[in-house]
């Protein structure tokens, strides 16, 4: 099969997004996949918005220079698979951060638990970052996560206690947020937003 009528069969939706990686690279890799799993359901996202993408790059560039600063570990950014158990649970996590002592988890994609997760909420993604997302990350004690609500403009960080999250820190505009898994980060919430 040629690569046209690969992507003919693509774009006629007769073969898989595997099959056509598969007809092109020869091999299984899965390039450019917005598709997550979530209860064992595909589920292929959409992609992101500027205003989404530009509070990512930020909120990366912040956390990300704290991070390489004091040599406490990696944060990556979407789109990035983190596979709490295969073919049950697969997401990609706007941003993610996974201590040093913890890297071990870090092989072709995230295979564990990240040490911090992050949703940026977009329009229509509410229910499944603060209800889905959030049942699938307190069950796999996740030990925190970042809530980043554009509107109205407010980062929430929520916390593992008990095998259920409790809200850490939450602040709007002008505040600033603190993480517990982070130590000592603080981030100043219109920075992001600015």
């Amino acid at each position: 099969m040629s690569v046209i009528q690969g992507i003919r069969a693509v774009i006629d939706k007769t073969v898989g997004f595997m099959q056509y990686s598969t007809m092109i690279t020869g091999t299984m890799e899965r390039n450019l996949d917005l598709t997550e799993i979530i209860n064992g359901e595909e589920i292929m996202g959409p992609s992101p918005f500027f205003k989404h993408q530009r509070i990512v790059s930020k909120l990366h560039l912040t956390i990300g220079q704290y991070v390489k600063k004091n040599m406490l570990g990696e944060v990556h950014i979407y789109p990035l698979d983190v596979i709490f158990d295969e073919g049950v649970n697969r997401l990609q996590p706007d941003i993610l951060f996974i201590r040093k002592e913890n890297l071990s988890i870090a092989k072709d994609w995230i295979r564990g638990v990240p040490d911090m997760v992050c949703e940026i909420i977009s329009p229509g993604s509410y229910e499944m970052d603060t209800a889905v997302k959030k049942a699938i990350y307190e069950k796999y004690r996740v030990p925190e996560y970042w809530i980043v609500m554009p509107e109205p403009q407010t980062i929430e960080i929520l916390t593992i206690e008990s095998d259920k999250y409790k809200l850490h820190s939450v602040a709007a505009f002008e505040g600033v947020v603190t993480s517990k898994v982070i130590e000592g980060l603080q981030v100043n919430v219109n920075d992001i937003f600015e």
